[in-house]
C-alpha cells in the first residue's frame, strides 16, 4: 500500500466519522512563538484545546507536515543513520474538543489498524502500552478491544517524579495533561530489541506506530490535578512508520516515497549504490527544506533561516561526499514534487521559487567551503598539538558553513582530534539563539474555516463596496455587530490595505444608511483582509454590504514612508556595500524604519552621503513603475526579495529611479518619486549583532523636523549671543574656557587637601597601639579624597585612614594604609566593609582602595567600619 494511498485511506475514515478534515498547518507555527518549527499535529489546535477558541467543528483529522530539525525537538545528526529519525515527517491525527473521550479513541485507533476494509494488520503483530493509574484505558482495550494482558504494558513514572512518564502527557509544567496510550507493531523475532518497558525496548523490533493522549486534567502550579470540564483527544501516528508496516520494511527509508526520492537523488549525482547513507540524508532533506522555503523561511544566520542554511548545507556536503562538483540540491524540488505534490500542491505552484533559494544557497555555501578551507589550513599550520581547539571548529561551521564531520575527516587524515567538548559548548550556545523567535500573530480566518479570500482593489482607488462574508468579535465568529461593539469585518473585496511586508494597515470608514463602523486598523490572513473597528452606529449583519472608504491621509503618508524605503534600501547598498540586506521594517504614516546587516555603526559622513542620495532620486521627480511578472523574471530584472513577504508564481515589481532601486513589493506606494517631498534620518543604532537600524521621516514630517532643528539653532544663537553662521566657533570658545576652568578647579582642591591633611591629623585615634583616621570631608569629591589621602599617609608616616564625602548624593570613599603595615591591614578589605555599609562597592589594593555607595546617611556607620577592623586585627 502506497503512502499517498495510506494518507488518503486515514482521512477518509475519519471523515466517515464524522470528522473534519483541516489541511496542514504552515511548519512556521502562526498561534505559538515558543515554537521553531510546527513539530506535532496539534500545534494548529492549541488555542482549541485550551478552551481560547471555538470552532465550527468538535472532531477533526489532518497530515500534517512537521520539521523537529532545532530547538527542543532537534533529530537533525541522527538523521540518514538510524531507521525512523527525520528532519521532516507527516503525522496523522484524529482530535476531538471535547466531544468523544477514551473509548471511542482506542476504539477508531483499533478498528483503522486492524480491519480488514483498512490497513488490516494482524492483531497478534500489535502491542498496547497505558498510563500505570489508568484502569479505565487498560479495561477498555482488554475487554472490549480483546488485547491480551500478555501484550499490554503498564508504563509508570519512569522519567523521575510523578507522572513523569513515556506514558502521561504535558502540555507544560501547567496546564492541561493526561495519560497517554501508545501502539507499538512488532517487527518480528529476527529484528533485535524487546517490547515496551523491557530493558531491550531500545532495540528496532517493537515500533510505536500510534500516540493517542488523553487530556483529562488541568495541572495548577501546586501540582494540583483538576478534572476538565471538557476532556479532549490528540492523536498521532506518523505516516512513514505506518508505511513501513504495510509495506513490508524496517526502515523508514525503504517506503516508496523515500525510495523514488533516493533513486532521483541517485540519478542527479550519477551514483551506483542507492544503499549509500548520504543518499537517505539527501532525501530526507529536500523535504524539509523544500517544504520549509514554500512556507516562507528564507536561509540566514538566526532563528529559522539558521536552521534551514545548515540543513541545506549539510544536504550539499553529503553530495560532496559523493562526487557532486556542481550544485545539484535544487534538481531534486521537481521529483518532491511529483511525489508529494498532489497531497501539497504548494510545492508545485513555488517549485521555481524553491529552487532557485536552494540553488542561491548552494553556490554560496560553495564559495564558504573554500574560504573555511583556506582558514583550515591556516590554523593547522599554527596548531600546536595533536587536536583541533573547539573554538575553531565551531567558528568554521558557525561563520563559514564549514561542516564538523568535514573538519573531521581532514583532521583524521592529519593525525589530529577535535576537541568536540569544547565545540559543543560554543553549539549549545548557538542552539539557545537558534531557539528565539518573534511574536507571531493567530490566524483567525483559516482557524475559522472562512472560504475564499478578499479581493484587494486598493491599488486603483481608495473607495468601493464589499459584502460582509464574516464578522469576529473577541477571535469568535458572529452573525452581527451592533453599535458599540469593538470586532472585525471582512469582505469579499476592499480598497483598505491589510498590514504585510512591513507596511501598517488602513484606516478609514465601512458605512451604509444609517450604519458607520470606524476602521482602526487592516490586517490580512490567510488570504483575508480583517477590518478591526468599532460599531459608531447602527448594526451589521452578514451578508450587509458597505460602502469602504480609505482614510486618503494616512494612506498617503504612508505611501510616503514605504517608497522612501525603497529609496534608502538602495541608497545603502550604494554607501555601505552590496553585503547589505534587509533584515526588518515597519512603515506608518507617522515615519519608516529599516533594519538591514551591516557589520559596523554608520558614520555621520556615510549617513549624510546616504541622506543625499536618497534625496537627489527624490528631486530627479521619476515615475514609480509596477509590473507583473513570474520570479524568473523577476529575478532576471534584478529585483530583490523583501523581508516578511511569501511570493508565488506571479510577483509584483516595484522599480524606482530606472534601476536605481527594483524590489518586489506587495506595498502601496507614490506616483513618482517627487511626491516624497523630502526624507530626514533621525536615528542610527546598533539592535543586535551585525544589524542596524535606521529610522526617518518624510514629506510634511520631515520639514517639520528642518524647522524644528532651524529653531532650536535660532534659540542657541540667542542665548550665547551671537550669530548663527559663529555659532560653532563660539561653543568651540566656550569648551576652551571650560577646560581652563576645570584646571584652576583642580589646583584649587590640590591645595585645600594639603592645607586640610594638616588639620585632620588631630583628629587620630589609637587604636590597639595602632593611629587611625576616620573622617568626612565636606564639600569634596572622589579626586579631593585620593589627594587627601595621599597627603595624609606621607605625613602621618605610619597608620591607617578612612576618608568619607557626600559627593552630589552619593557617597565617595577613599581607604589608605601605610606600607609598614600592610602585612597586617589591608586597605582593600576595608574598603570592601565601608562600602556595603553606604549600599555599594569598592576595593583596591593593599595600600589604597577606592569605593562608594548612595546611602549618604550611613556615613557615620562607614566609618566605624575602620574603628572596628582595626581593633579586632
Amino acid at each position: 500500500m502506497k503512502s499517498a494511498a495510506i494518507r488518503e485511506a486515514f482521512i477518509r475514515y475519519f471523515e466517515n466519522k464524522a470528522h473534519t478534515h483541516v489541511a496542514s498547518s504552515s511548519l512556521v507555527p502562526g498561534n505559538d512563538p515558543t515554537l521553531l518549527f510546527t513539530n506535532a499535529g496539534m500545534v494548529q489546535f492549541k488555542d482549541a484545546f485550551l478552551g481560547r477558541e471555538k470552532r465550527g467543528y468538535v472532531r477533526a483529522v489532518s497530515s500534517q507536515r512537521c520539521v523537529r530539525a532545532g530547538g527542543k525537538h532537534n533529530d537533525l545528526e541522527n538523521v540518514g543513520y538510524t531507521a525512523r529519525h527525520h528532519t521532516f515527517f507527516e503525522m496523522l491525527g484524529n482530535f476531538s474538543f471535547g466531544d468523544y473521550f477514551k473509548h471511542d479513541a482506542i476504539k477508531f485507533a483499533w478498528e483503522f489498524l486492524t480491519s480488514p476494509e483498512w490497513m488490516g494488520i494482524p492483531a497478534e503483530k500489535l502491542w498496547v502500552t497505558v498510563y500505570a493509574d489508568d484502569n479505565e484505558a487498560y479495561q477498555i482495550w482488554n475487554e472490549q478491544m480483546g488485547v491480551p494482558a500478555e501484550r499490554m504494558v503498564r508504563i509508570g513514572d519512569n522519567k523521575g517524579g510523578k507522572y513523569a512518564s513515556d506514558n502521561f502527557w504535558s502540555m507544560g509544567d501547567t496546564g492541561p495533561c493526561g495519560p497517554c496510550t501508545e501502539i507499538f507493531y512488532d517487527h518480528g523475532a529476527d529484528v533485535a530489541g524487546g517490547p515496551p518497558g523491557s530493558p531491550d525496548e531500545d532495540g528496532d523490533r517493537y515500533i510505536e506506530i500510534w500516540n493517542n493522549v488523553f487530556m483529562q486534567f488541568n495541572r495548577d502550579a501546586d501540582g494540583t490535578m483538576t478534572p476538565l470540564p471538557a476532556p479532549s483527544v490528540d492523536t498521532g501516528m506518523g505516516l512513514e512508520r505506518i508505511s513501513a508496516v504495510m509495506q513490508g520494511v524496517h526502515s523508514n527509508y525503504e517506503i516508496d516515497l523515500f525510495q523514488n526520492l533516493i533513486k532521483a537523488t541517485a540519478a542527479v549525482l550519477n551514483v551506483s549504490d542507492i544503499e549509500h547513507t548520504s543518499l537517505r540524508v539527501i532525501a530526507d532533506h529536500i523535504r524539509s527544506c523544500a517544504f520549509l522555503v514554500s512556507d516562507g523561511v528564507i536561509p540566514s544566520n538566526e532563528g529559522r533561516g539558521y536552521v534551514l542554511r545548515r540543513i541545506i548545507r549539510r544536504a550539499a556536503r553529503h553530495g560532496n561526499k559523493l562526487g557532486a562538483e556542481k550544485a545539484f540540491f535544487h534538481k531534486l524540488v521537481a521529483p518532491l514534487a511529483l511525489e508529494m505534490g498532489e497531497a501539497y500542491p504548494e510545492l508545485v505552484t513555488r517549485q521555481a521559487q524553491i529552487e532557485k533559494v536552494l540553488l542561491q544557497e548552494e553556490e554560496q555555501f560553495a564559495k564558504t567551503l573554500d574560504q573555511g578551507m583556506k582558514i583550515l589550513e591556516q590554523d593547522l599550520q599554527d596548531l600546536s598539538g595533536k587536536q583541533i581547539p573547539g573554538d575553531t571548529v565551531f567558528r568554521l561551521y558557525d561563520t563559514y558553513g564549514f561542516p564538523v564531520d568535514l573538519t573531521a575527516d581532514i583532521a583524521r587524515e592529519q593525525g589530529l582530534s577535535l576537541d568536540m567538548d569544547g565545540f559543543e559548548q560554543a553549539m549549545n550556545a548557538q542552539r539557545e539563539r537558534a531557539r528565539s523567535a518573534s511574536n507571531f500573530k493567530v490566524d483567525l480566518s483559516s482557524e475559522l474555516n472562512i472560504d475564499g479570500e478578499t479581493a484587494f482593489c486598493g491599488y486603483q482607488s481608495l473607495v468601493d463596496e464589499g459584502a460582509v462574508v464574516a464578522l469576529l468579535q473577541n477571535g469568535q465568529r458572529v452573525t452581527s455587530l451592533k453599535e458599540g461593539d469593538a470586532g472585525v469585518i471582512i469582505l469579499d473585496q476592499t480598497p483598505f490595505y491589510g498590514e504585510s511586508g512591513g507596511q501598517a494597515g488602513d484606516a478609514g470608514v465601512l458605512s451604509a444608511n444609517g450604519v458607520r463602523f470606524e476602521v482602526r486598523d487592516t490586517h490580512k490572513s490567510a488570504g483575508h483582509h480583517l477590518h478591526h473597528g468599532v460599531v459608531v452606529s447602527g448594526a451589521i449583519n452578514e451578508g450587509d454590504r458597505l460602502h469602504a472608504e480609505v482614510d486618503n491621509n494616512i494612506r498617503q503618508a504612508t505611501a510616503l514612508n514605504h517608497s522612501a524605503t525603497h529609496l534608502l534600501h538602495a541608497a545603502l547598498r550604494q554607501v555601505l556595500g552590496e553585503h547589505v540586506g534587509q533584515k526588518g521594517s515597519l512603515v506608518d504614516a507617522q515615519r519608516l524604519r529599516f533594519d538591514f546587516s551591516h557589520f559596523e555603526g554608520v558614520s555621520k559622513e556615510q549617513l549624510a552621503d546616504i541622506e543625499a542620495l536618497v534625496n537627489q532620486q527624490i528631486r530627479e521627480n521619476s515615475a514609480v513603475q509596477t509590473e507583473i511578472m513570474d520570479m524568473d523574471g523577476a529575478a532576471k530584472r534584478g529585483a530583490m526579495m523583501l523581508f516578511g513577504e511569501k511570493y508565488g508564481d506571479e510577483v509584483r515589481v516595484l522599480s524606482m529611479g530606472g534601476d536605481f532601486s527594483v524590489e518586489l513589493c506587495g506595498g502601496t506606494h507614490v506616483q513618482r518619486t517627487g511626491d516624497i517631498g523630502l526624507m530626514r534620518i533621525v536615528a542610527e543604532s546598533g539592535i543586535a549583532a551585525g544589524v542596524r537600524r535606521i529610522e526617518a521621516v518624510t514629506g510634511a514630517t520631515a520639514l517639520a523636523a528642518f524647522e524644528q532643528a532651524e529653531s532650536e539653532l535660532g534659540q542657541l544663537a540667542g542665548l550665547l549671543k551671537t550669530g548663527r553662521d559663529k555659532l560653532g566657533d563660539k561653543i568651540q570658545q566656550l569648551l576652551v574656557q571650560q577646560k581652563q576652568l576645570e584646571k584652576e578647579l583642580s589646583a584649587l582642591k590640590g591645595k585645600l587637601a594639603s592645607s586640610t591633611g594638616d588639620d585632620l591629623l588631630n583628629q587620630l585615634e589609637d587604636i590597639a597601639g595602632i593611629k587611625v583616621l576616620a573622617t568626612k570631608l565636606d564639600g569634596a569629591d572622589a579626586k579631593t579624597l585620593r589627594d587627601t589621602l595621599d597627603q595624609l599617609k606621607n605625613k602621618l608616616g605610619s597608620g591607617v585612614i578612612l576618608l568619607a564625602a557626600d559627593d552630589g548624593g552619593k557617597v565617595a570613599l577613599a581607604a589608605g594604609v601605610t606600607k609598614d603595615l600592610t602585612a597586617r591591614f589591608k586597605a582593600g578589605e576595608i574598603m570592601k566593609l565601608a562600602a556595603e555599609a553606604v549600599g555599594g562597592k569598592g576595593g583596591g589594593r593593599p595600600d589604597m582602595a577606592q569605593g562608594g555607595g548612595v546611602d549618604v546617611a550611613a556615613i557615620p556607620a562607614a566609618l566605624q567600619v575602620v574603628r572596628d577592623y582595626c581593633a579586632a586585627k
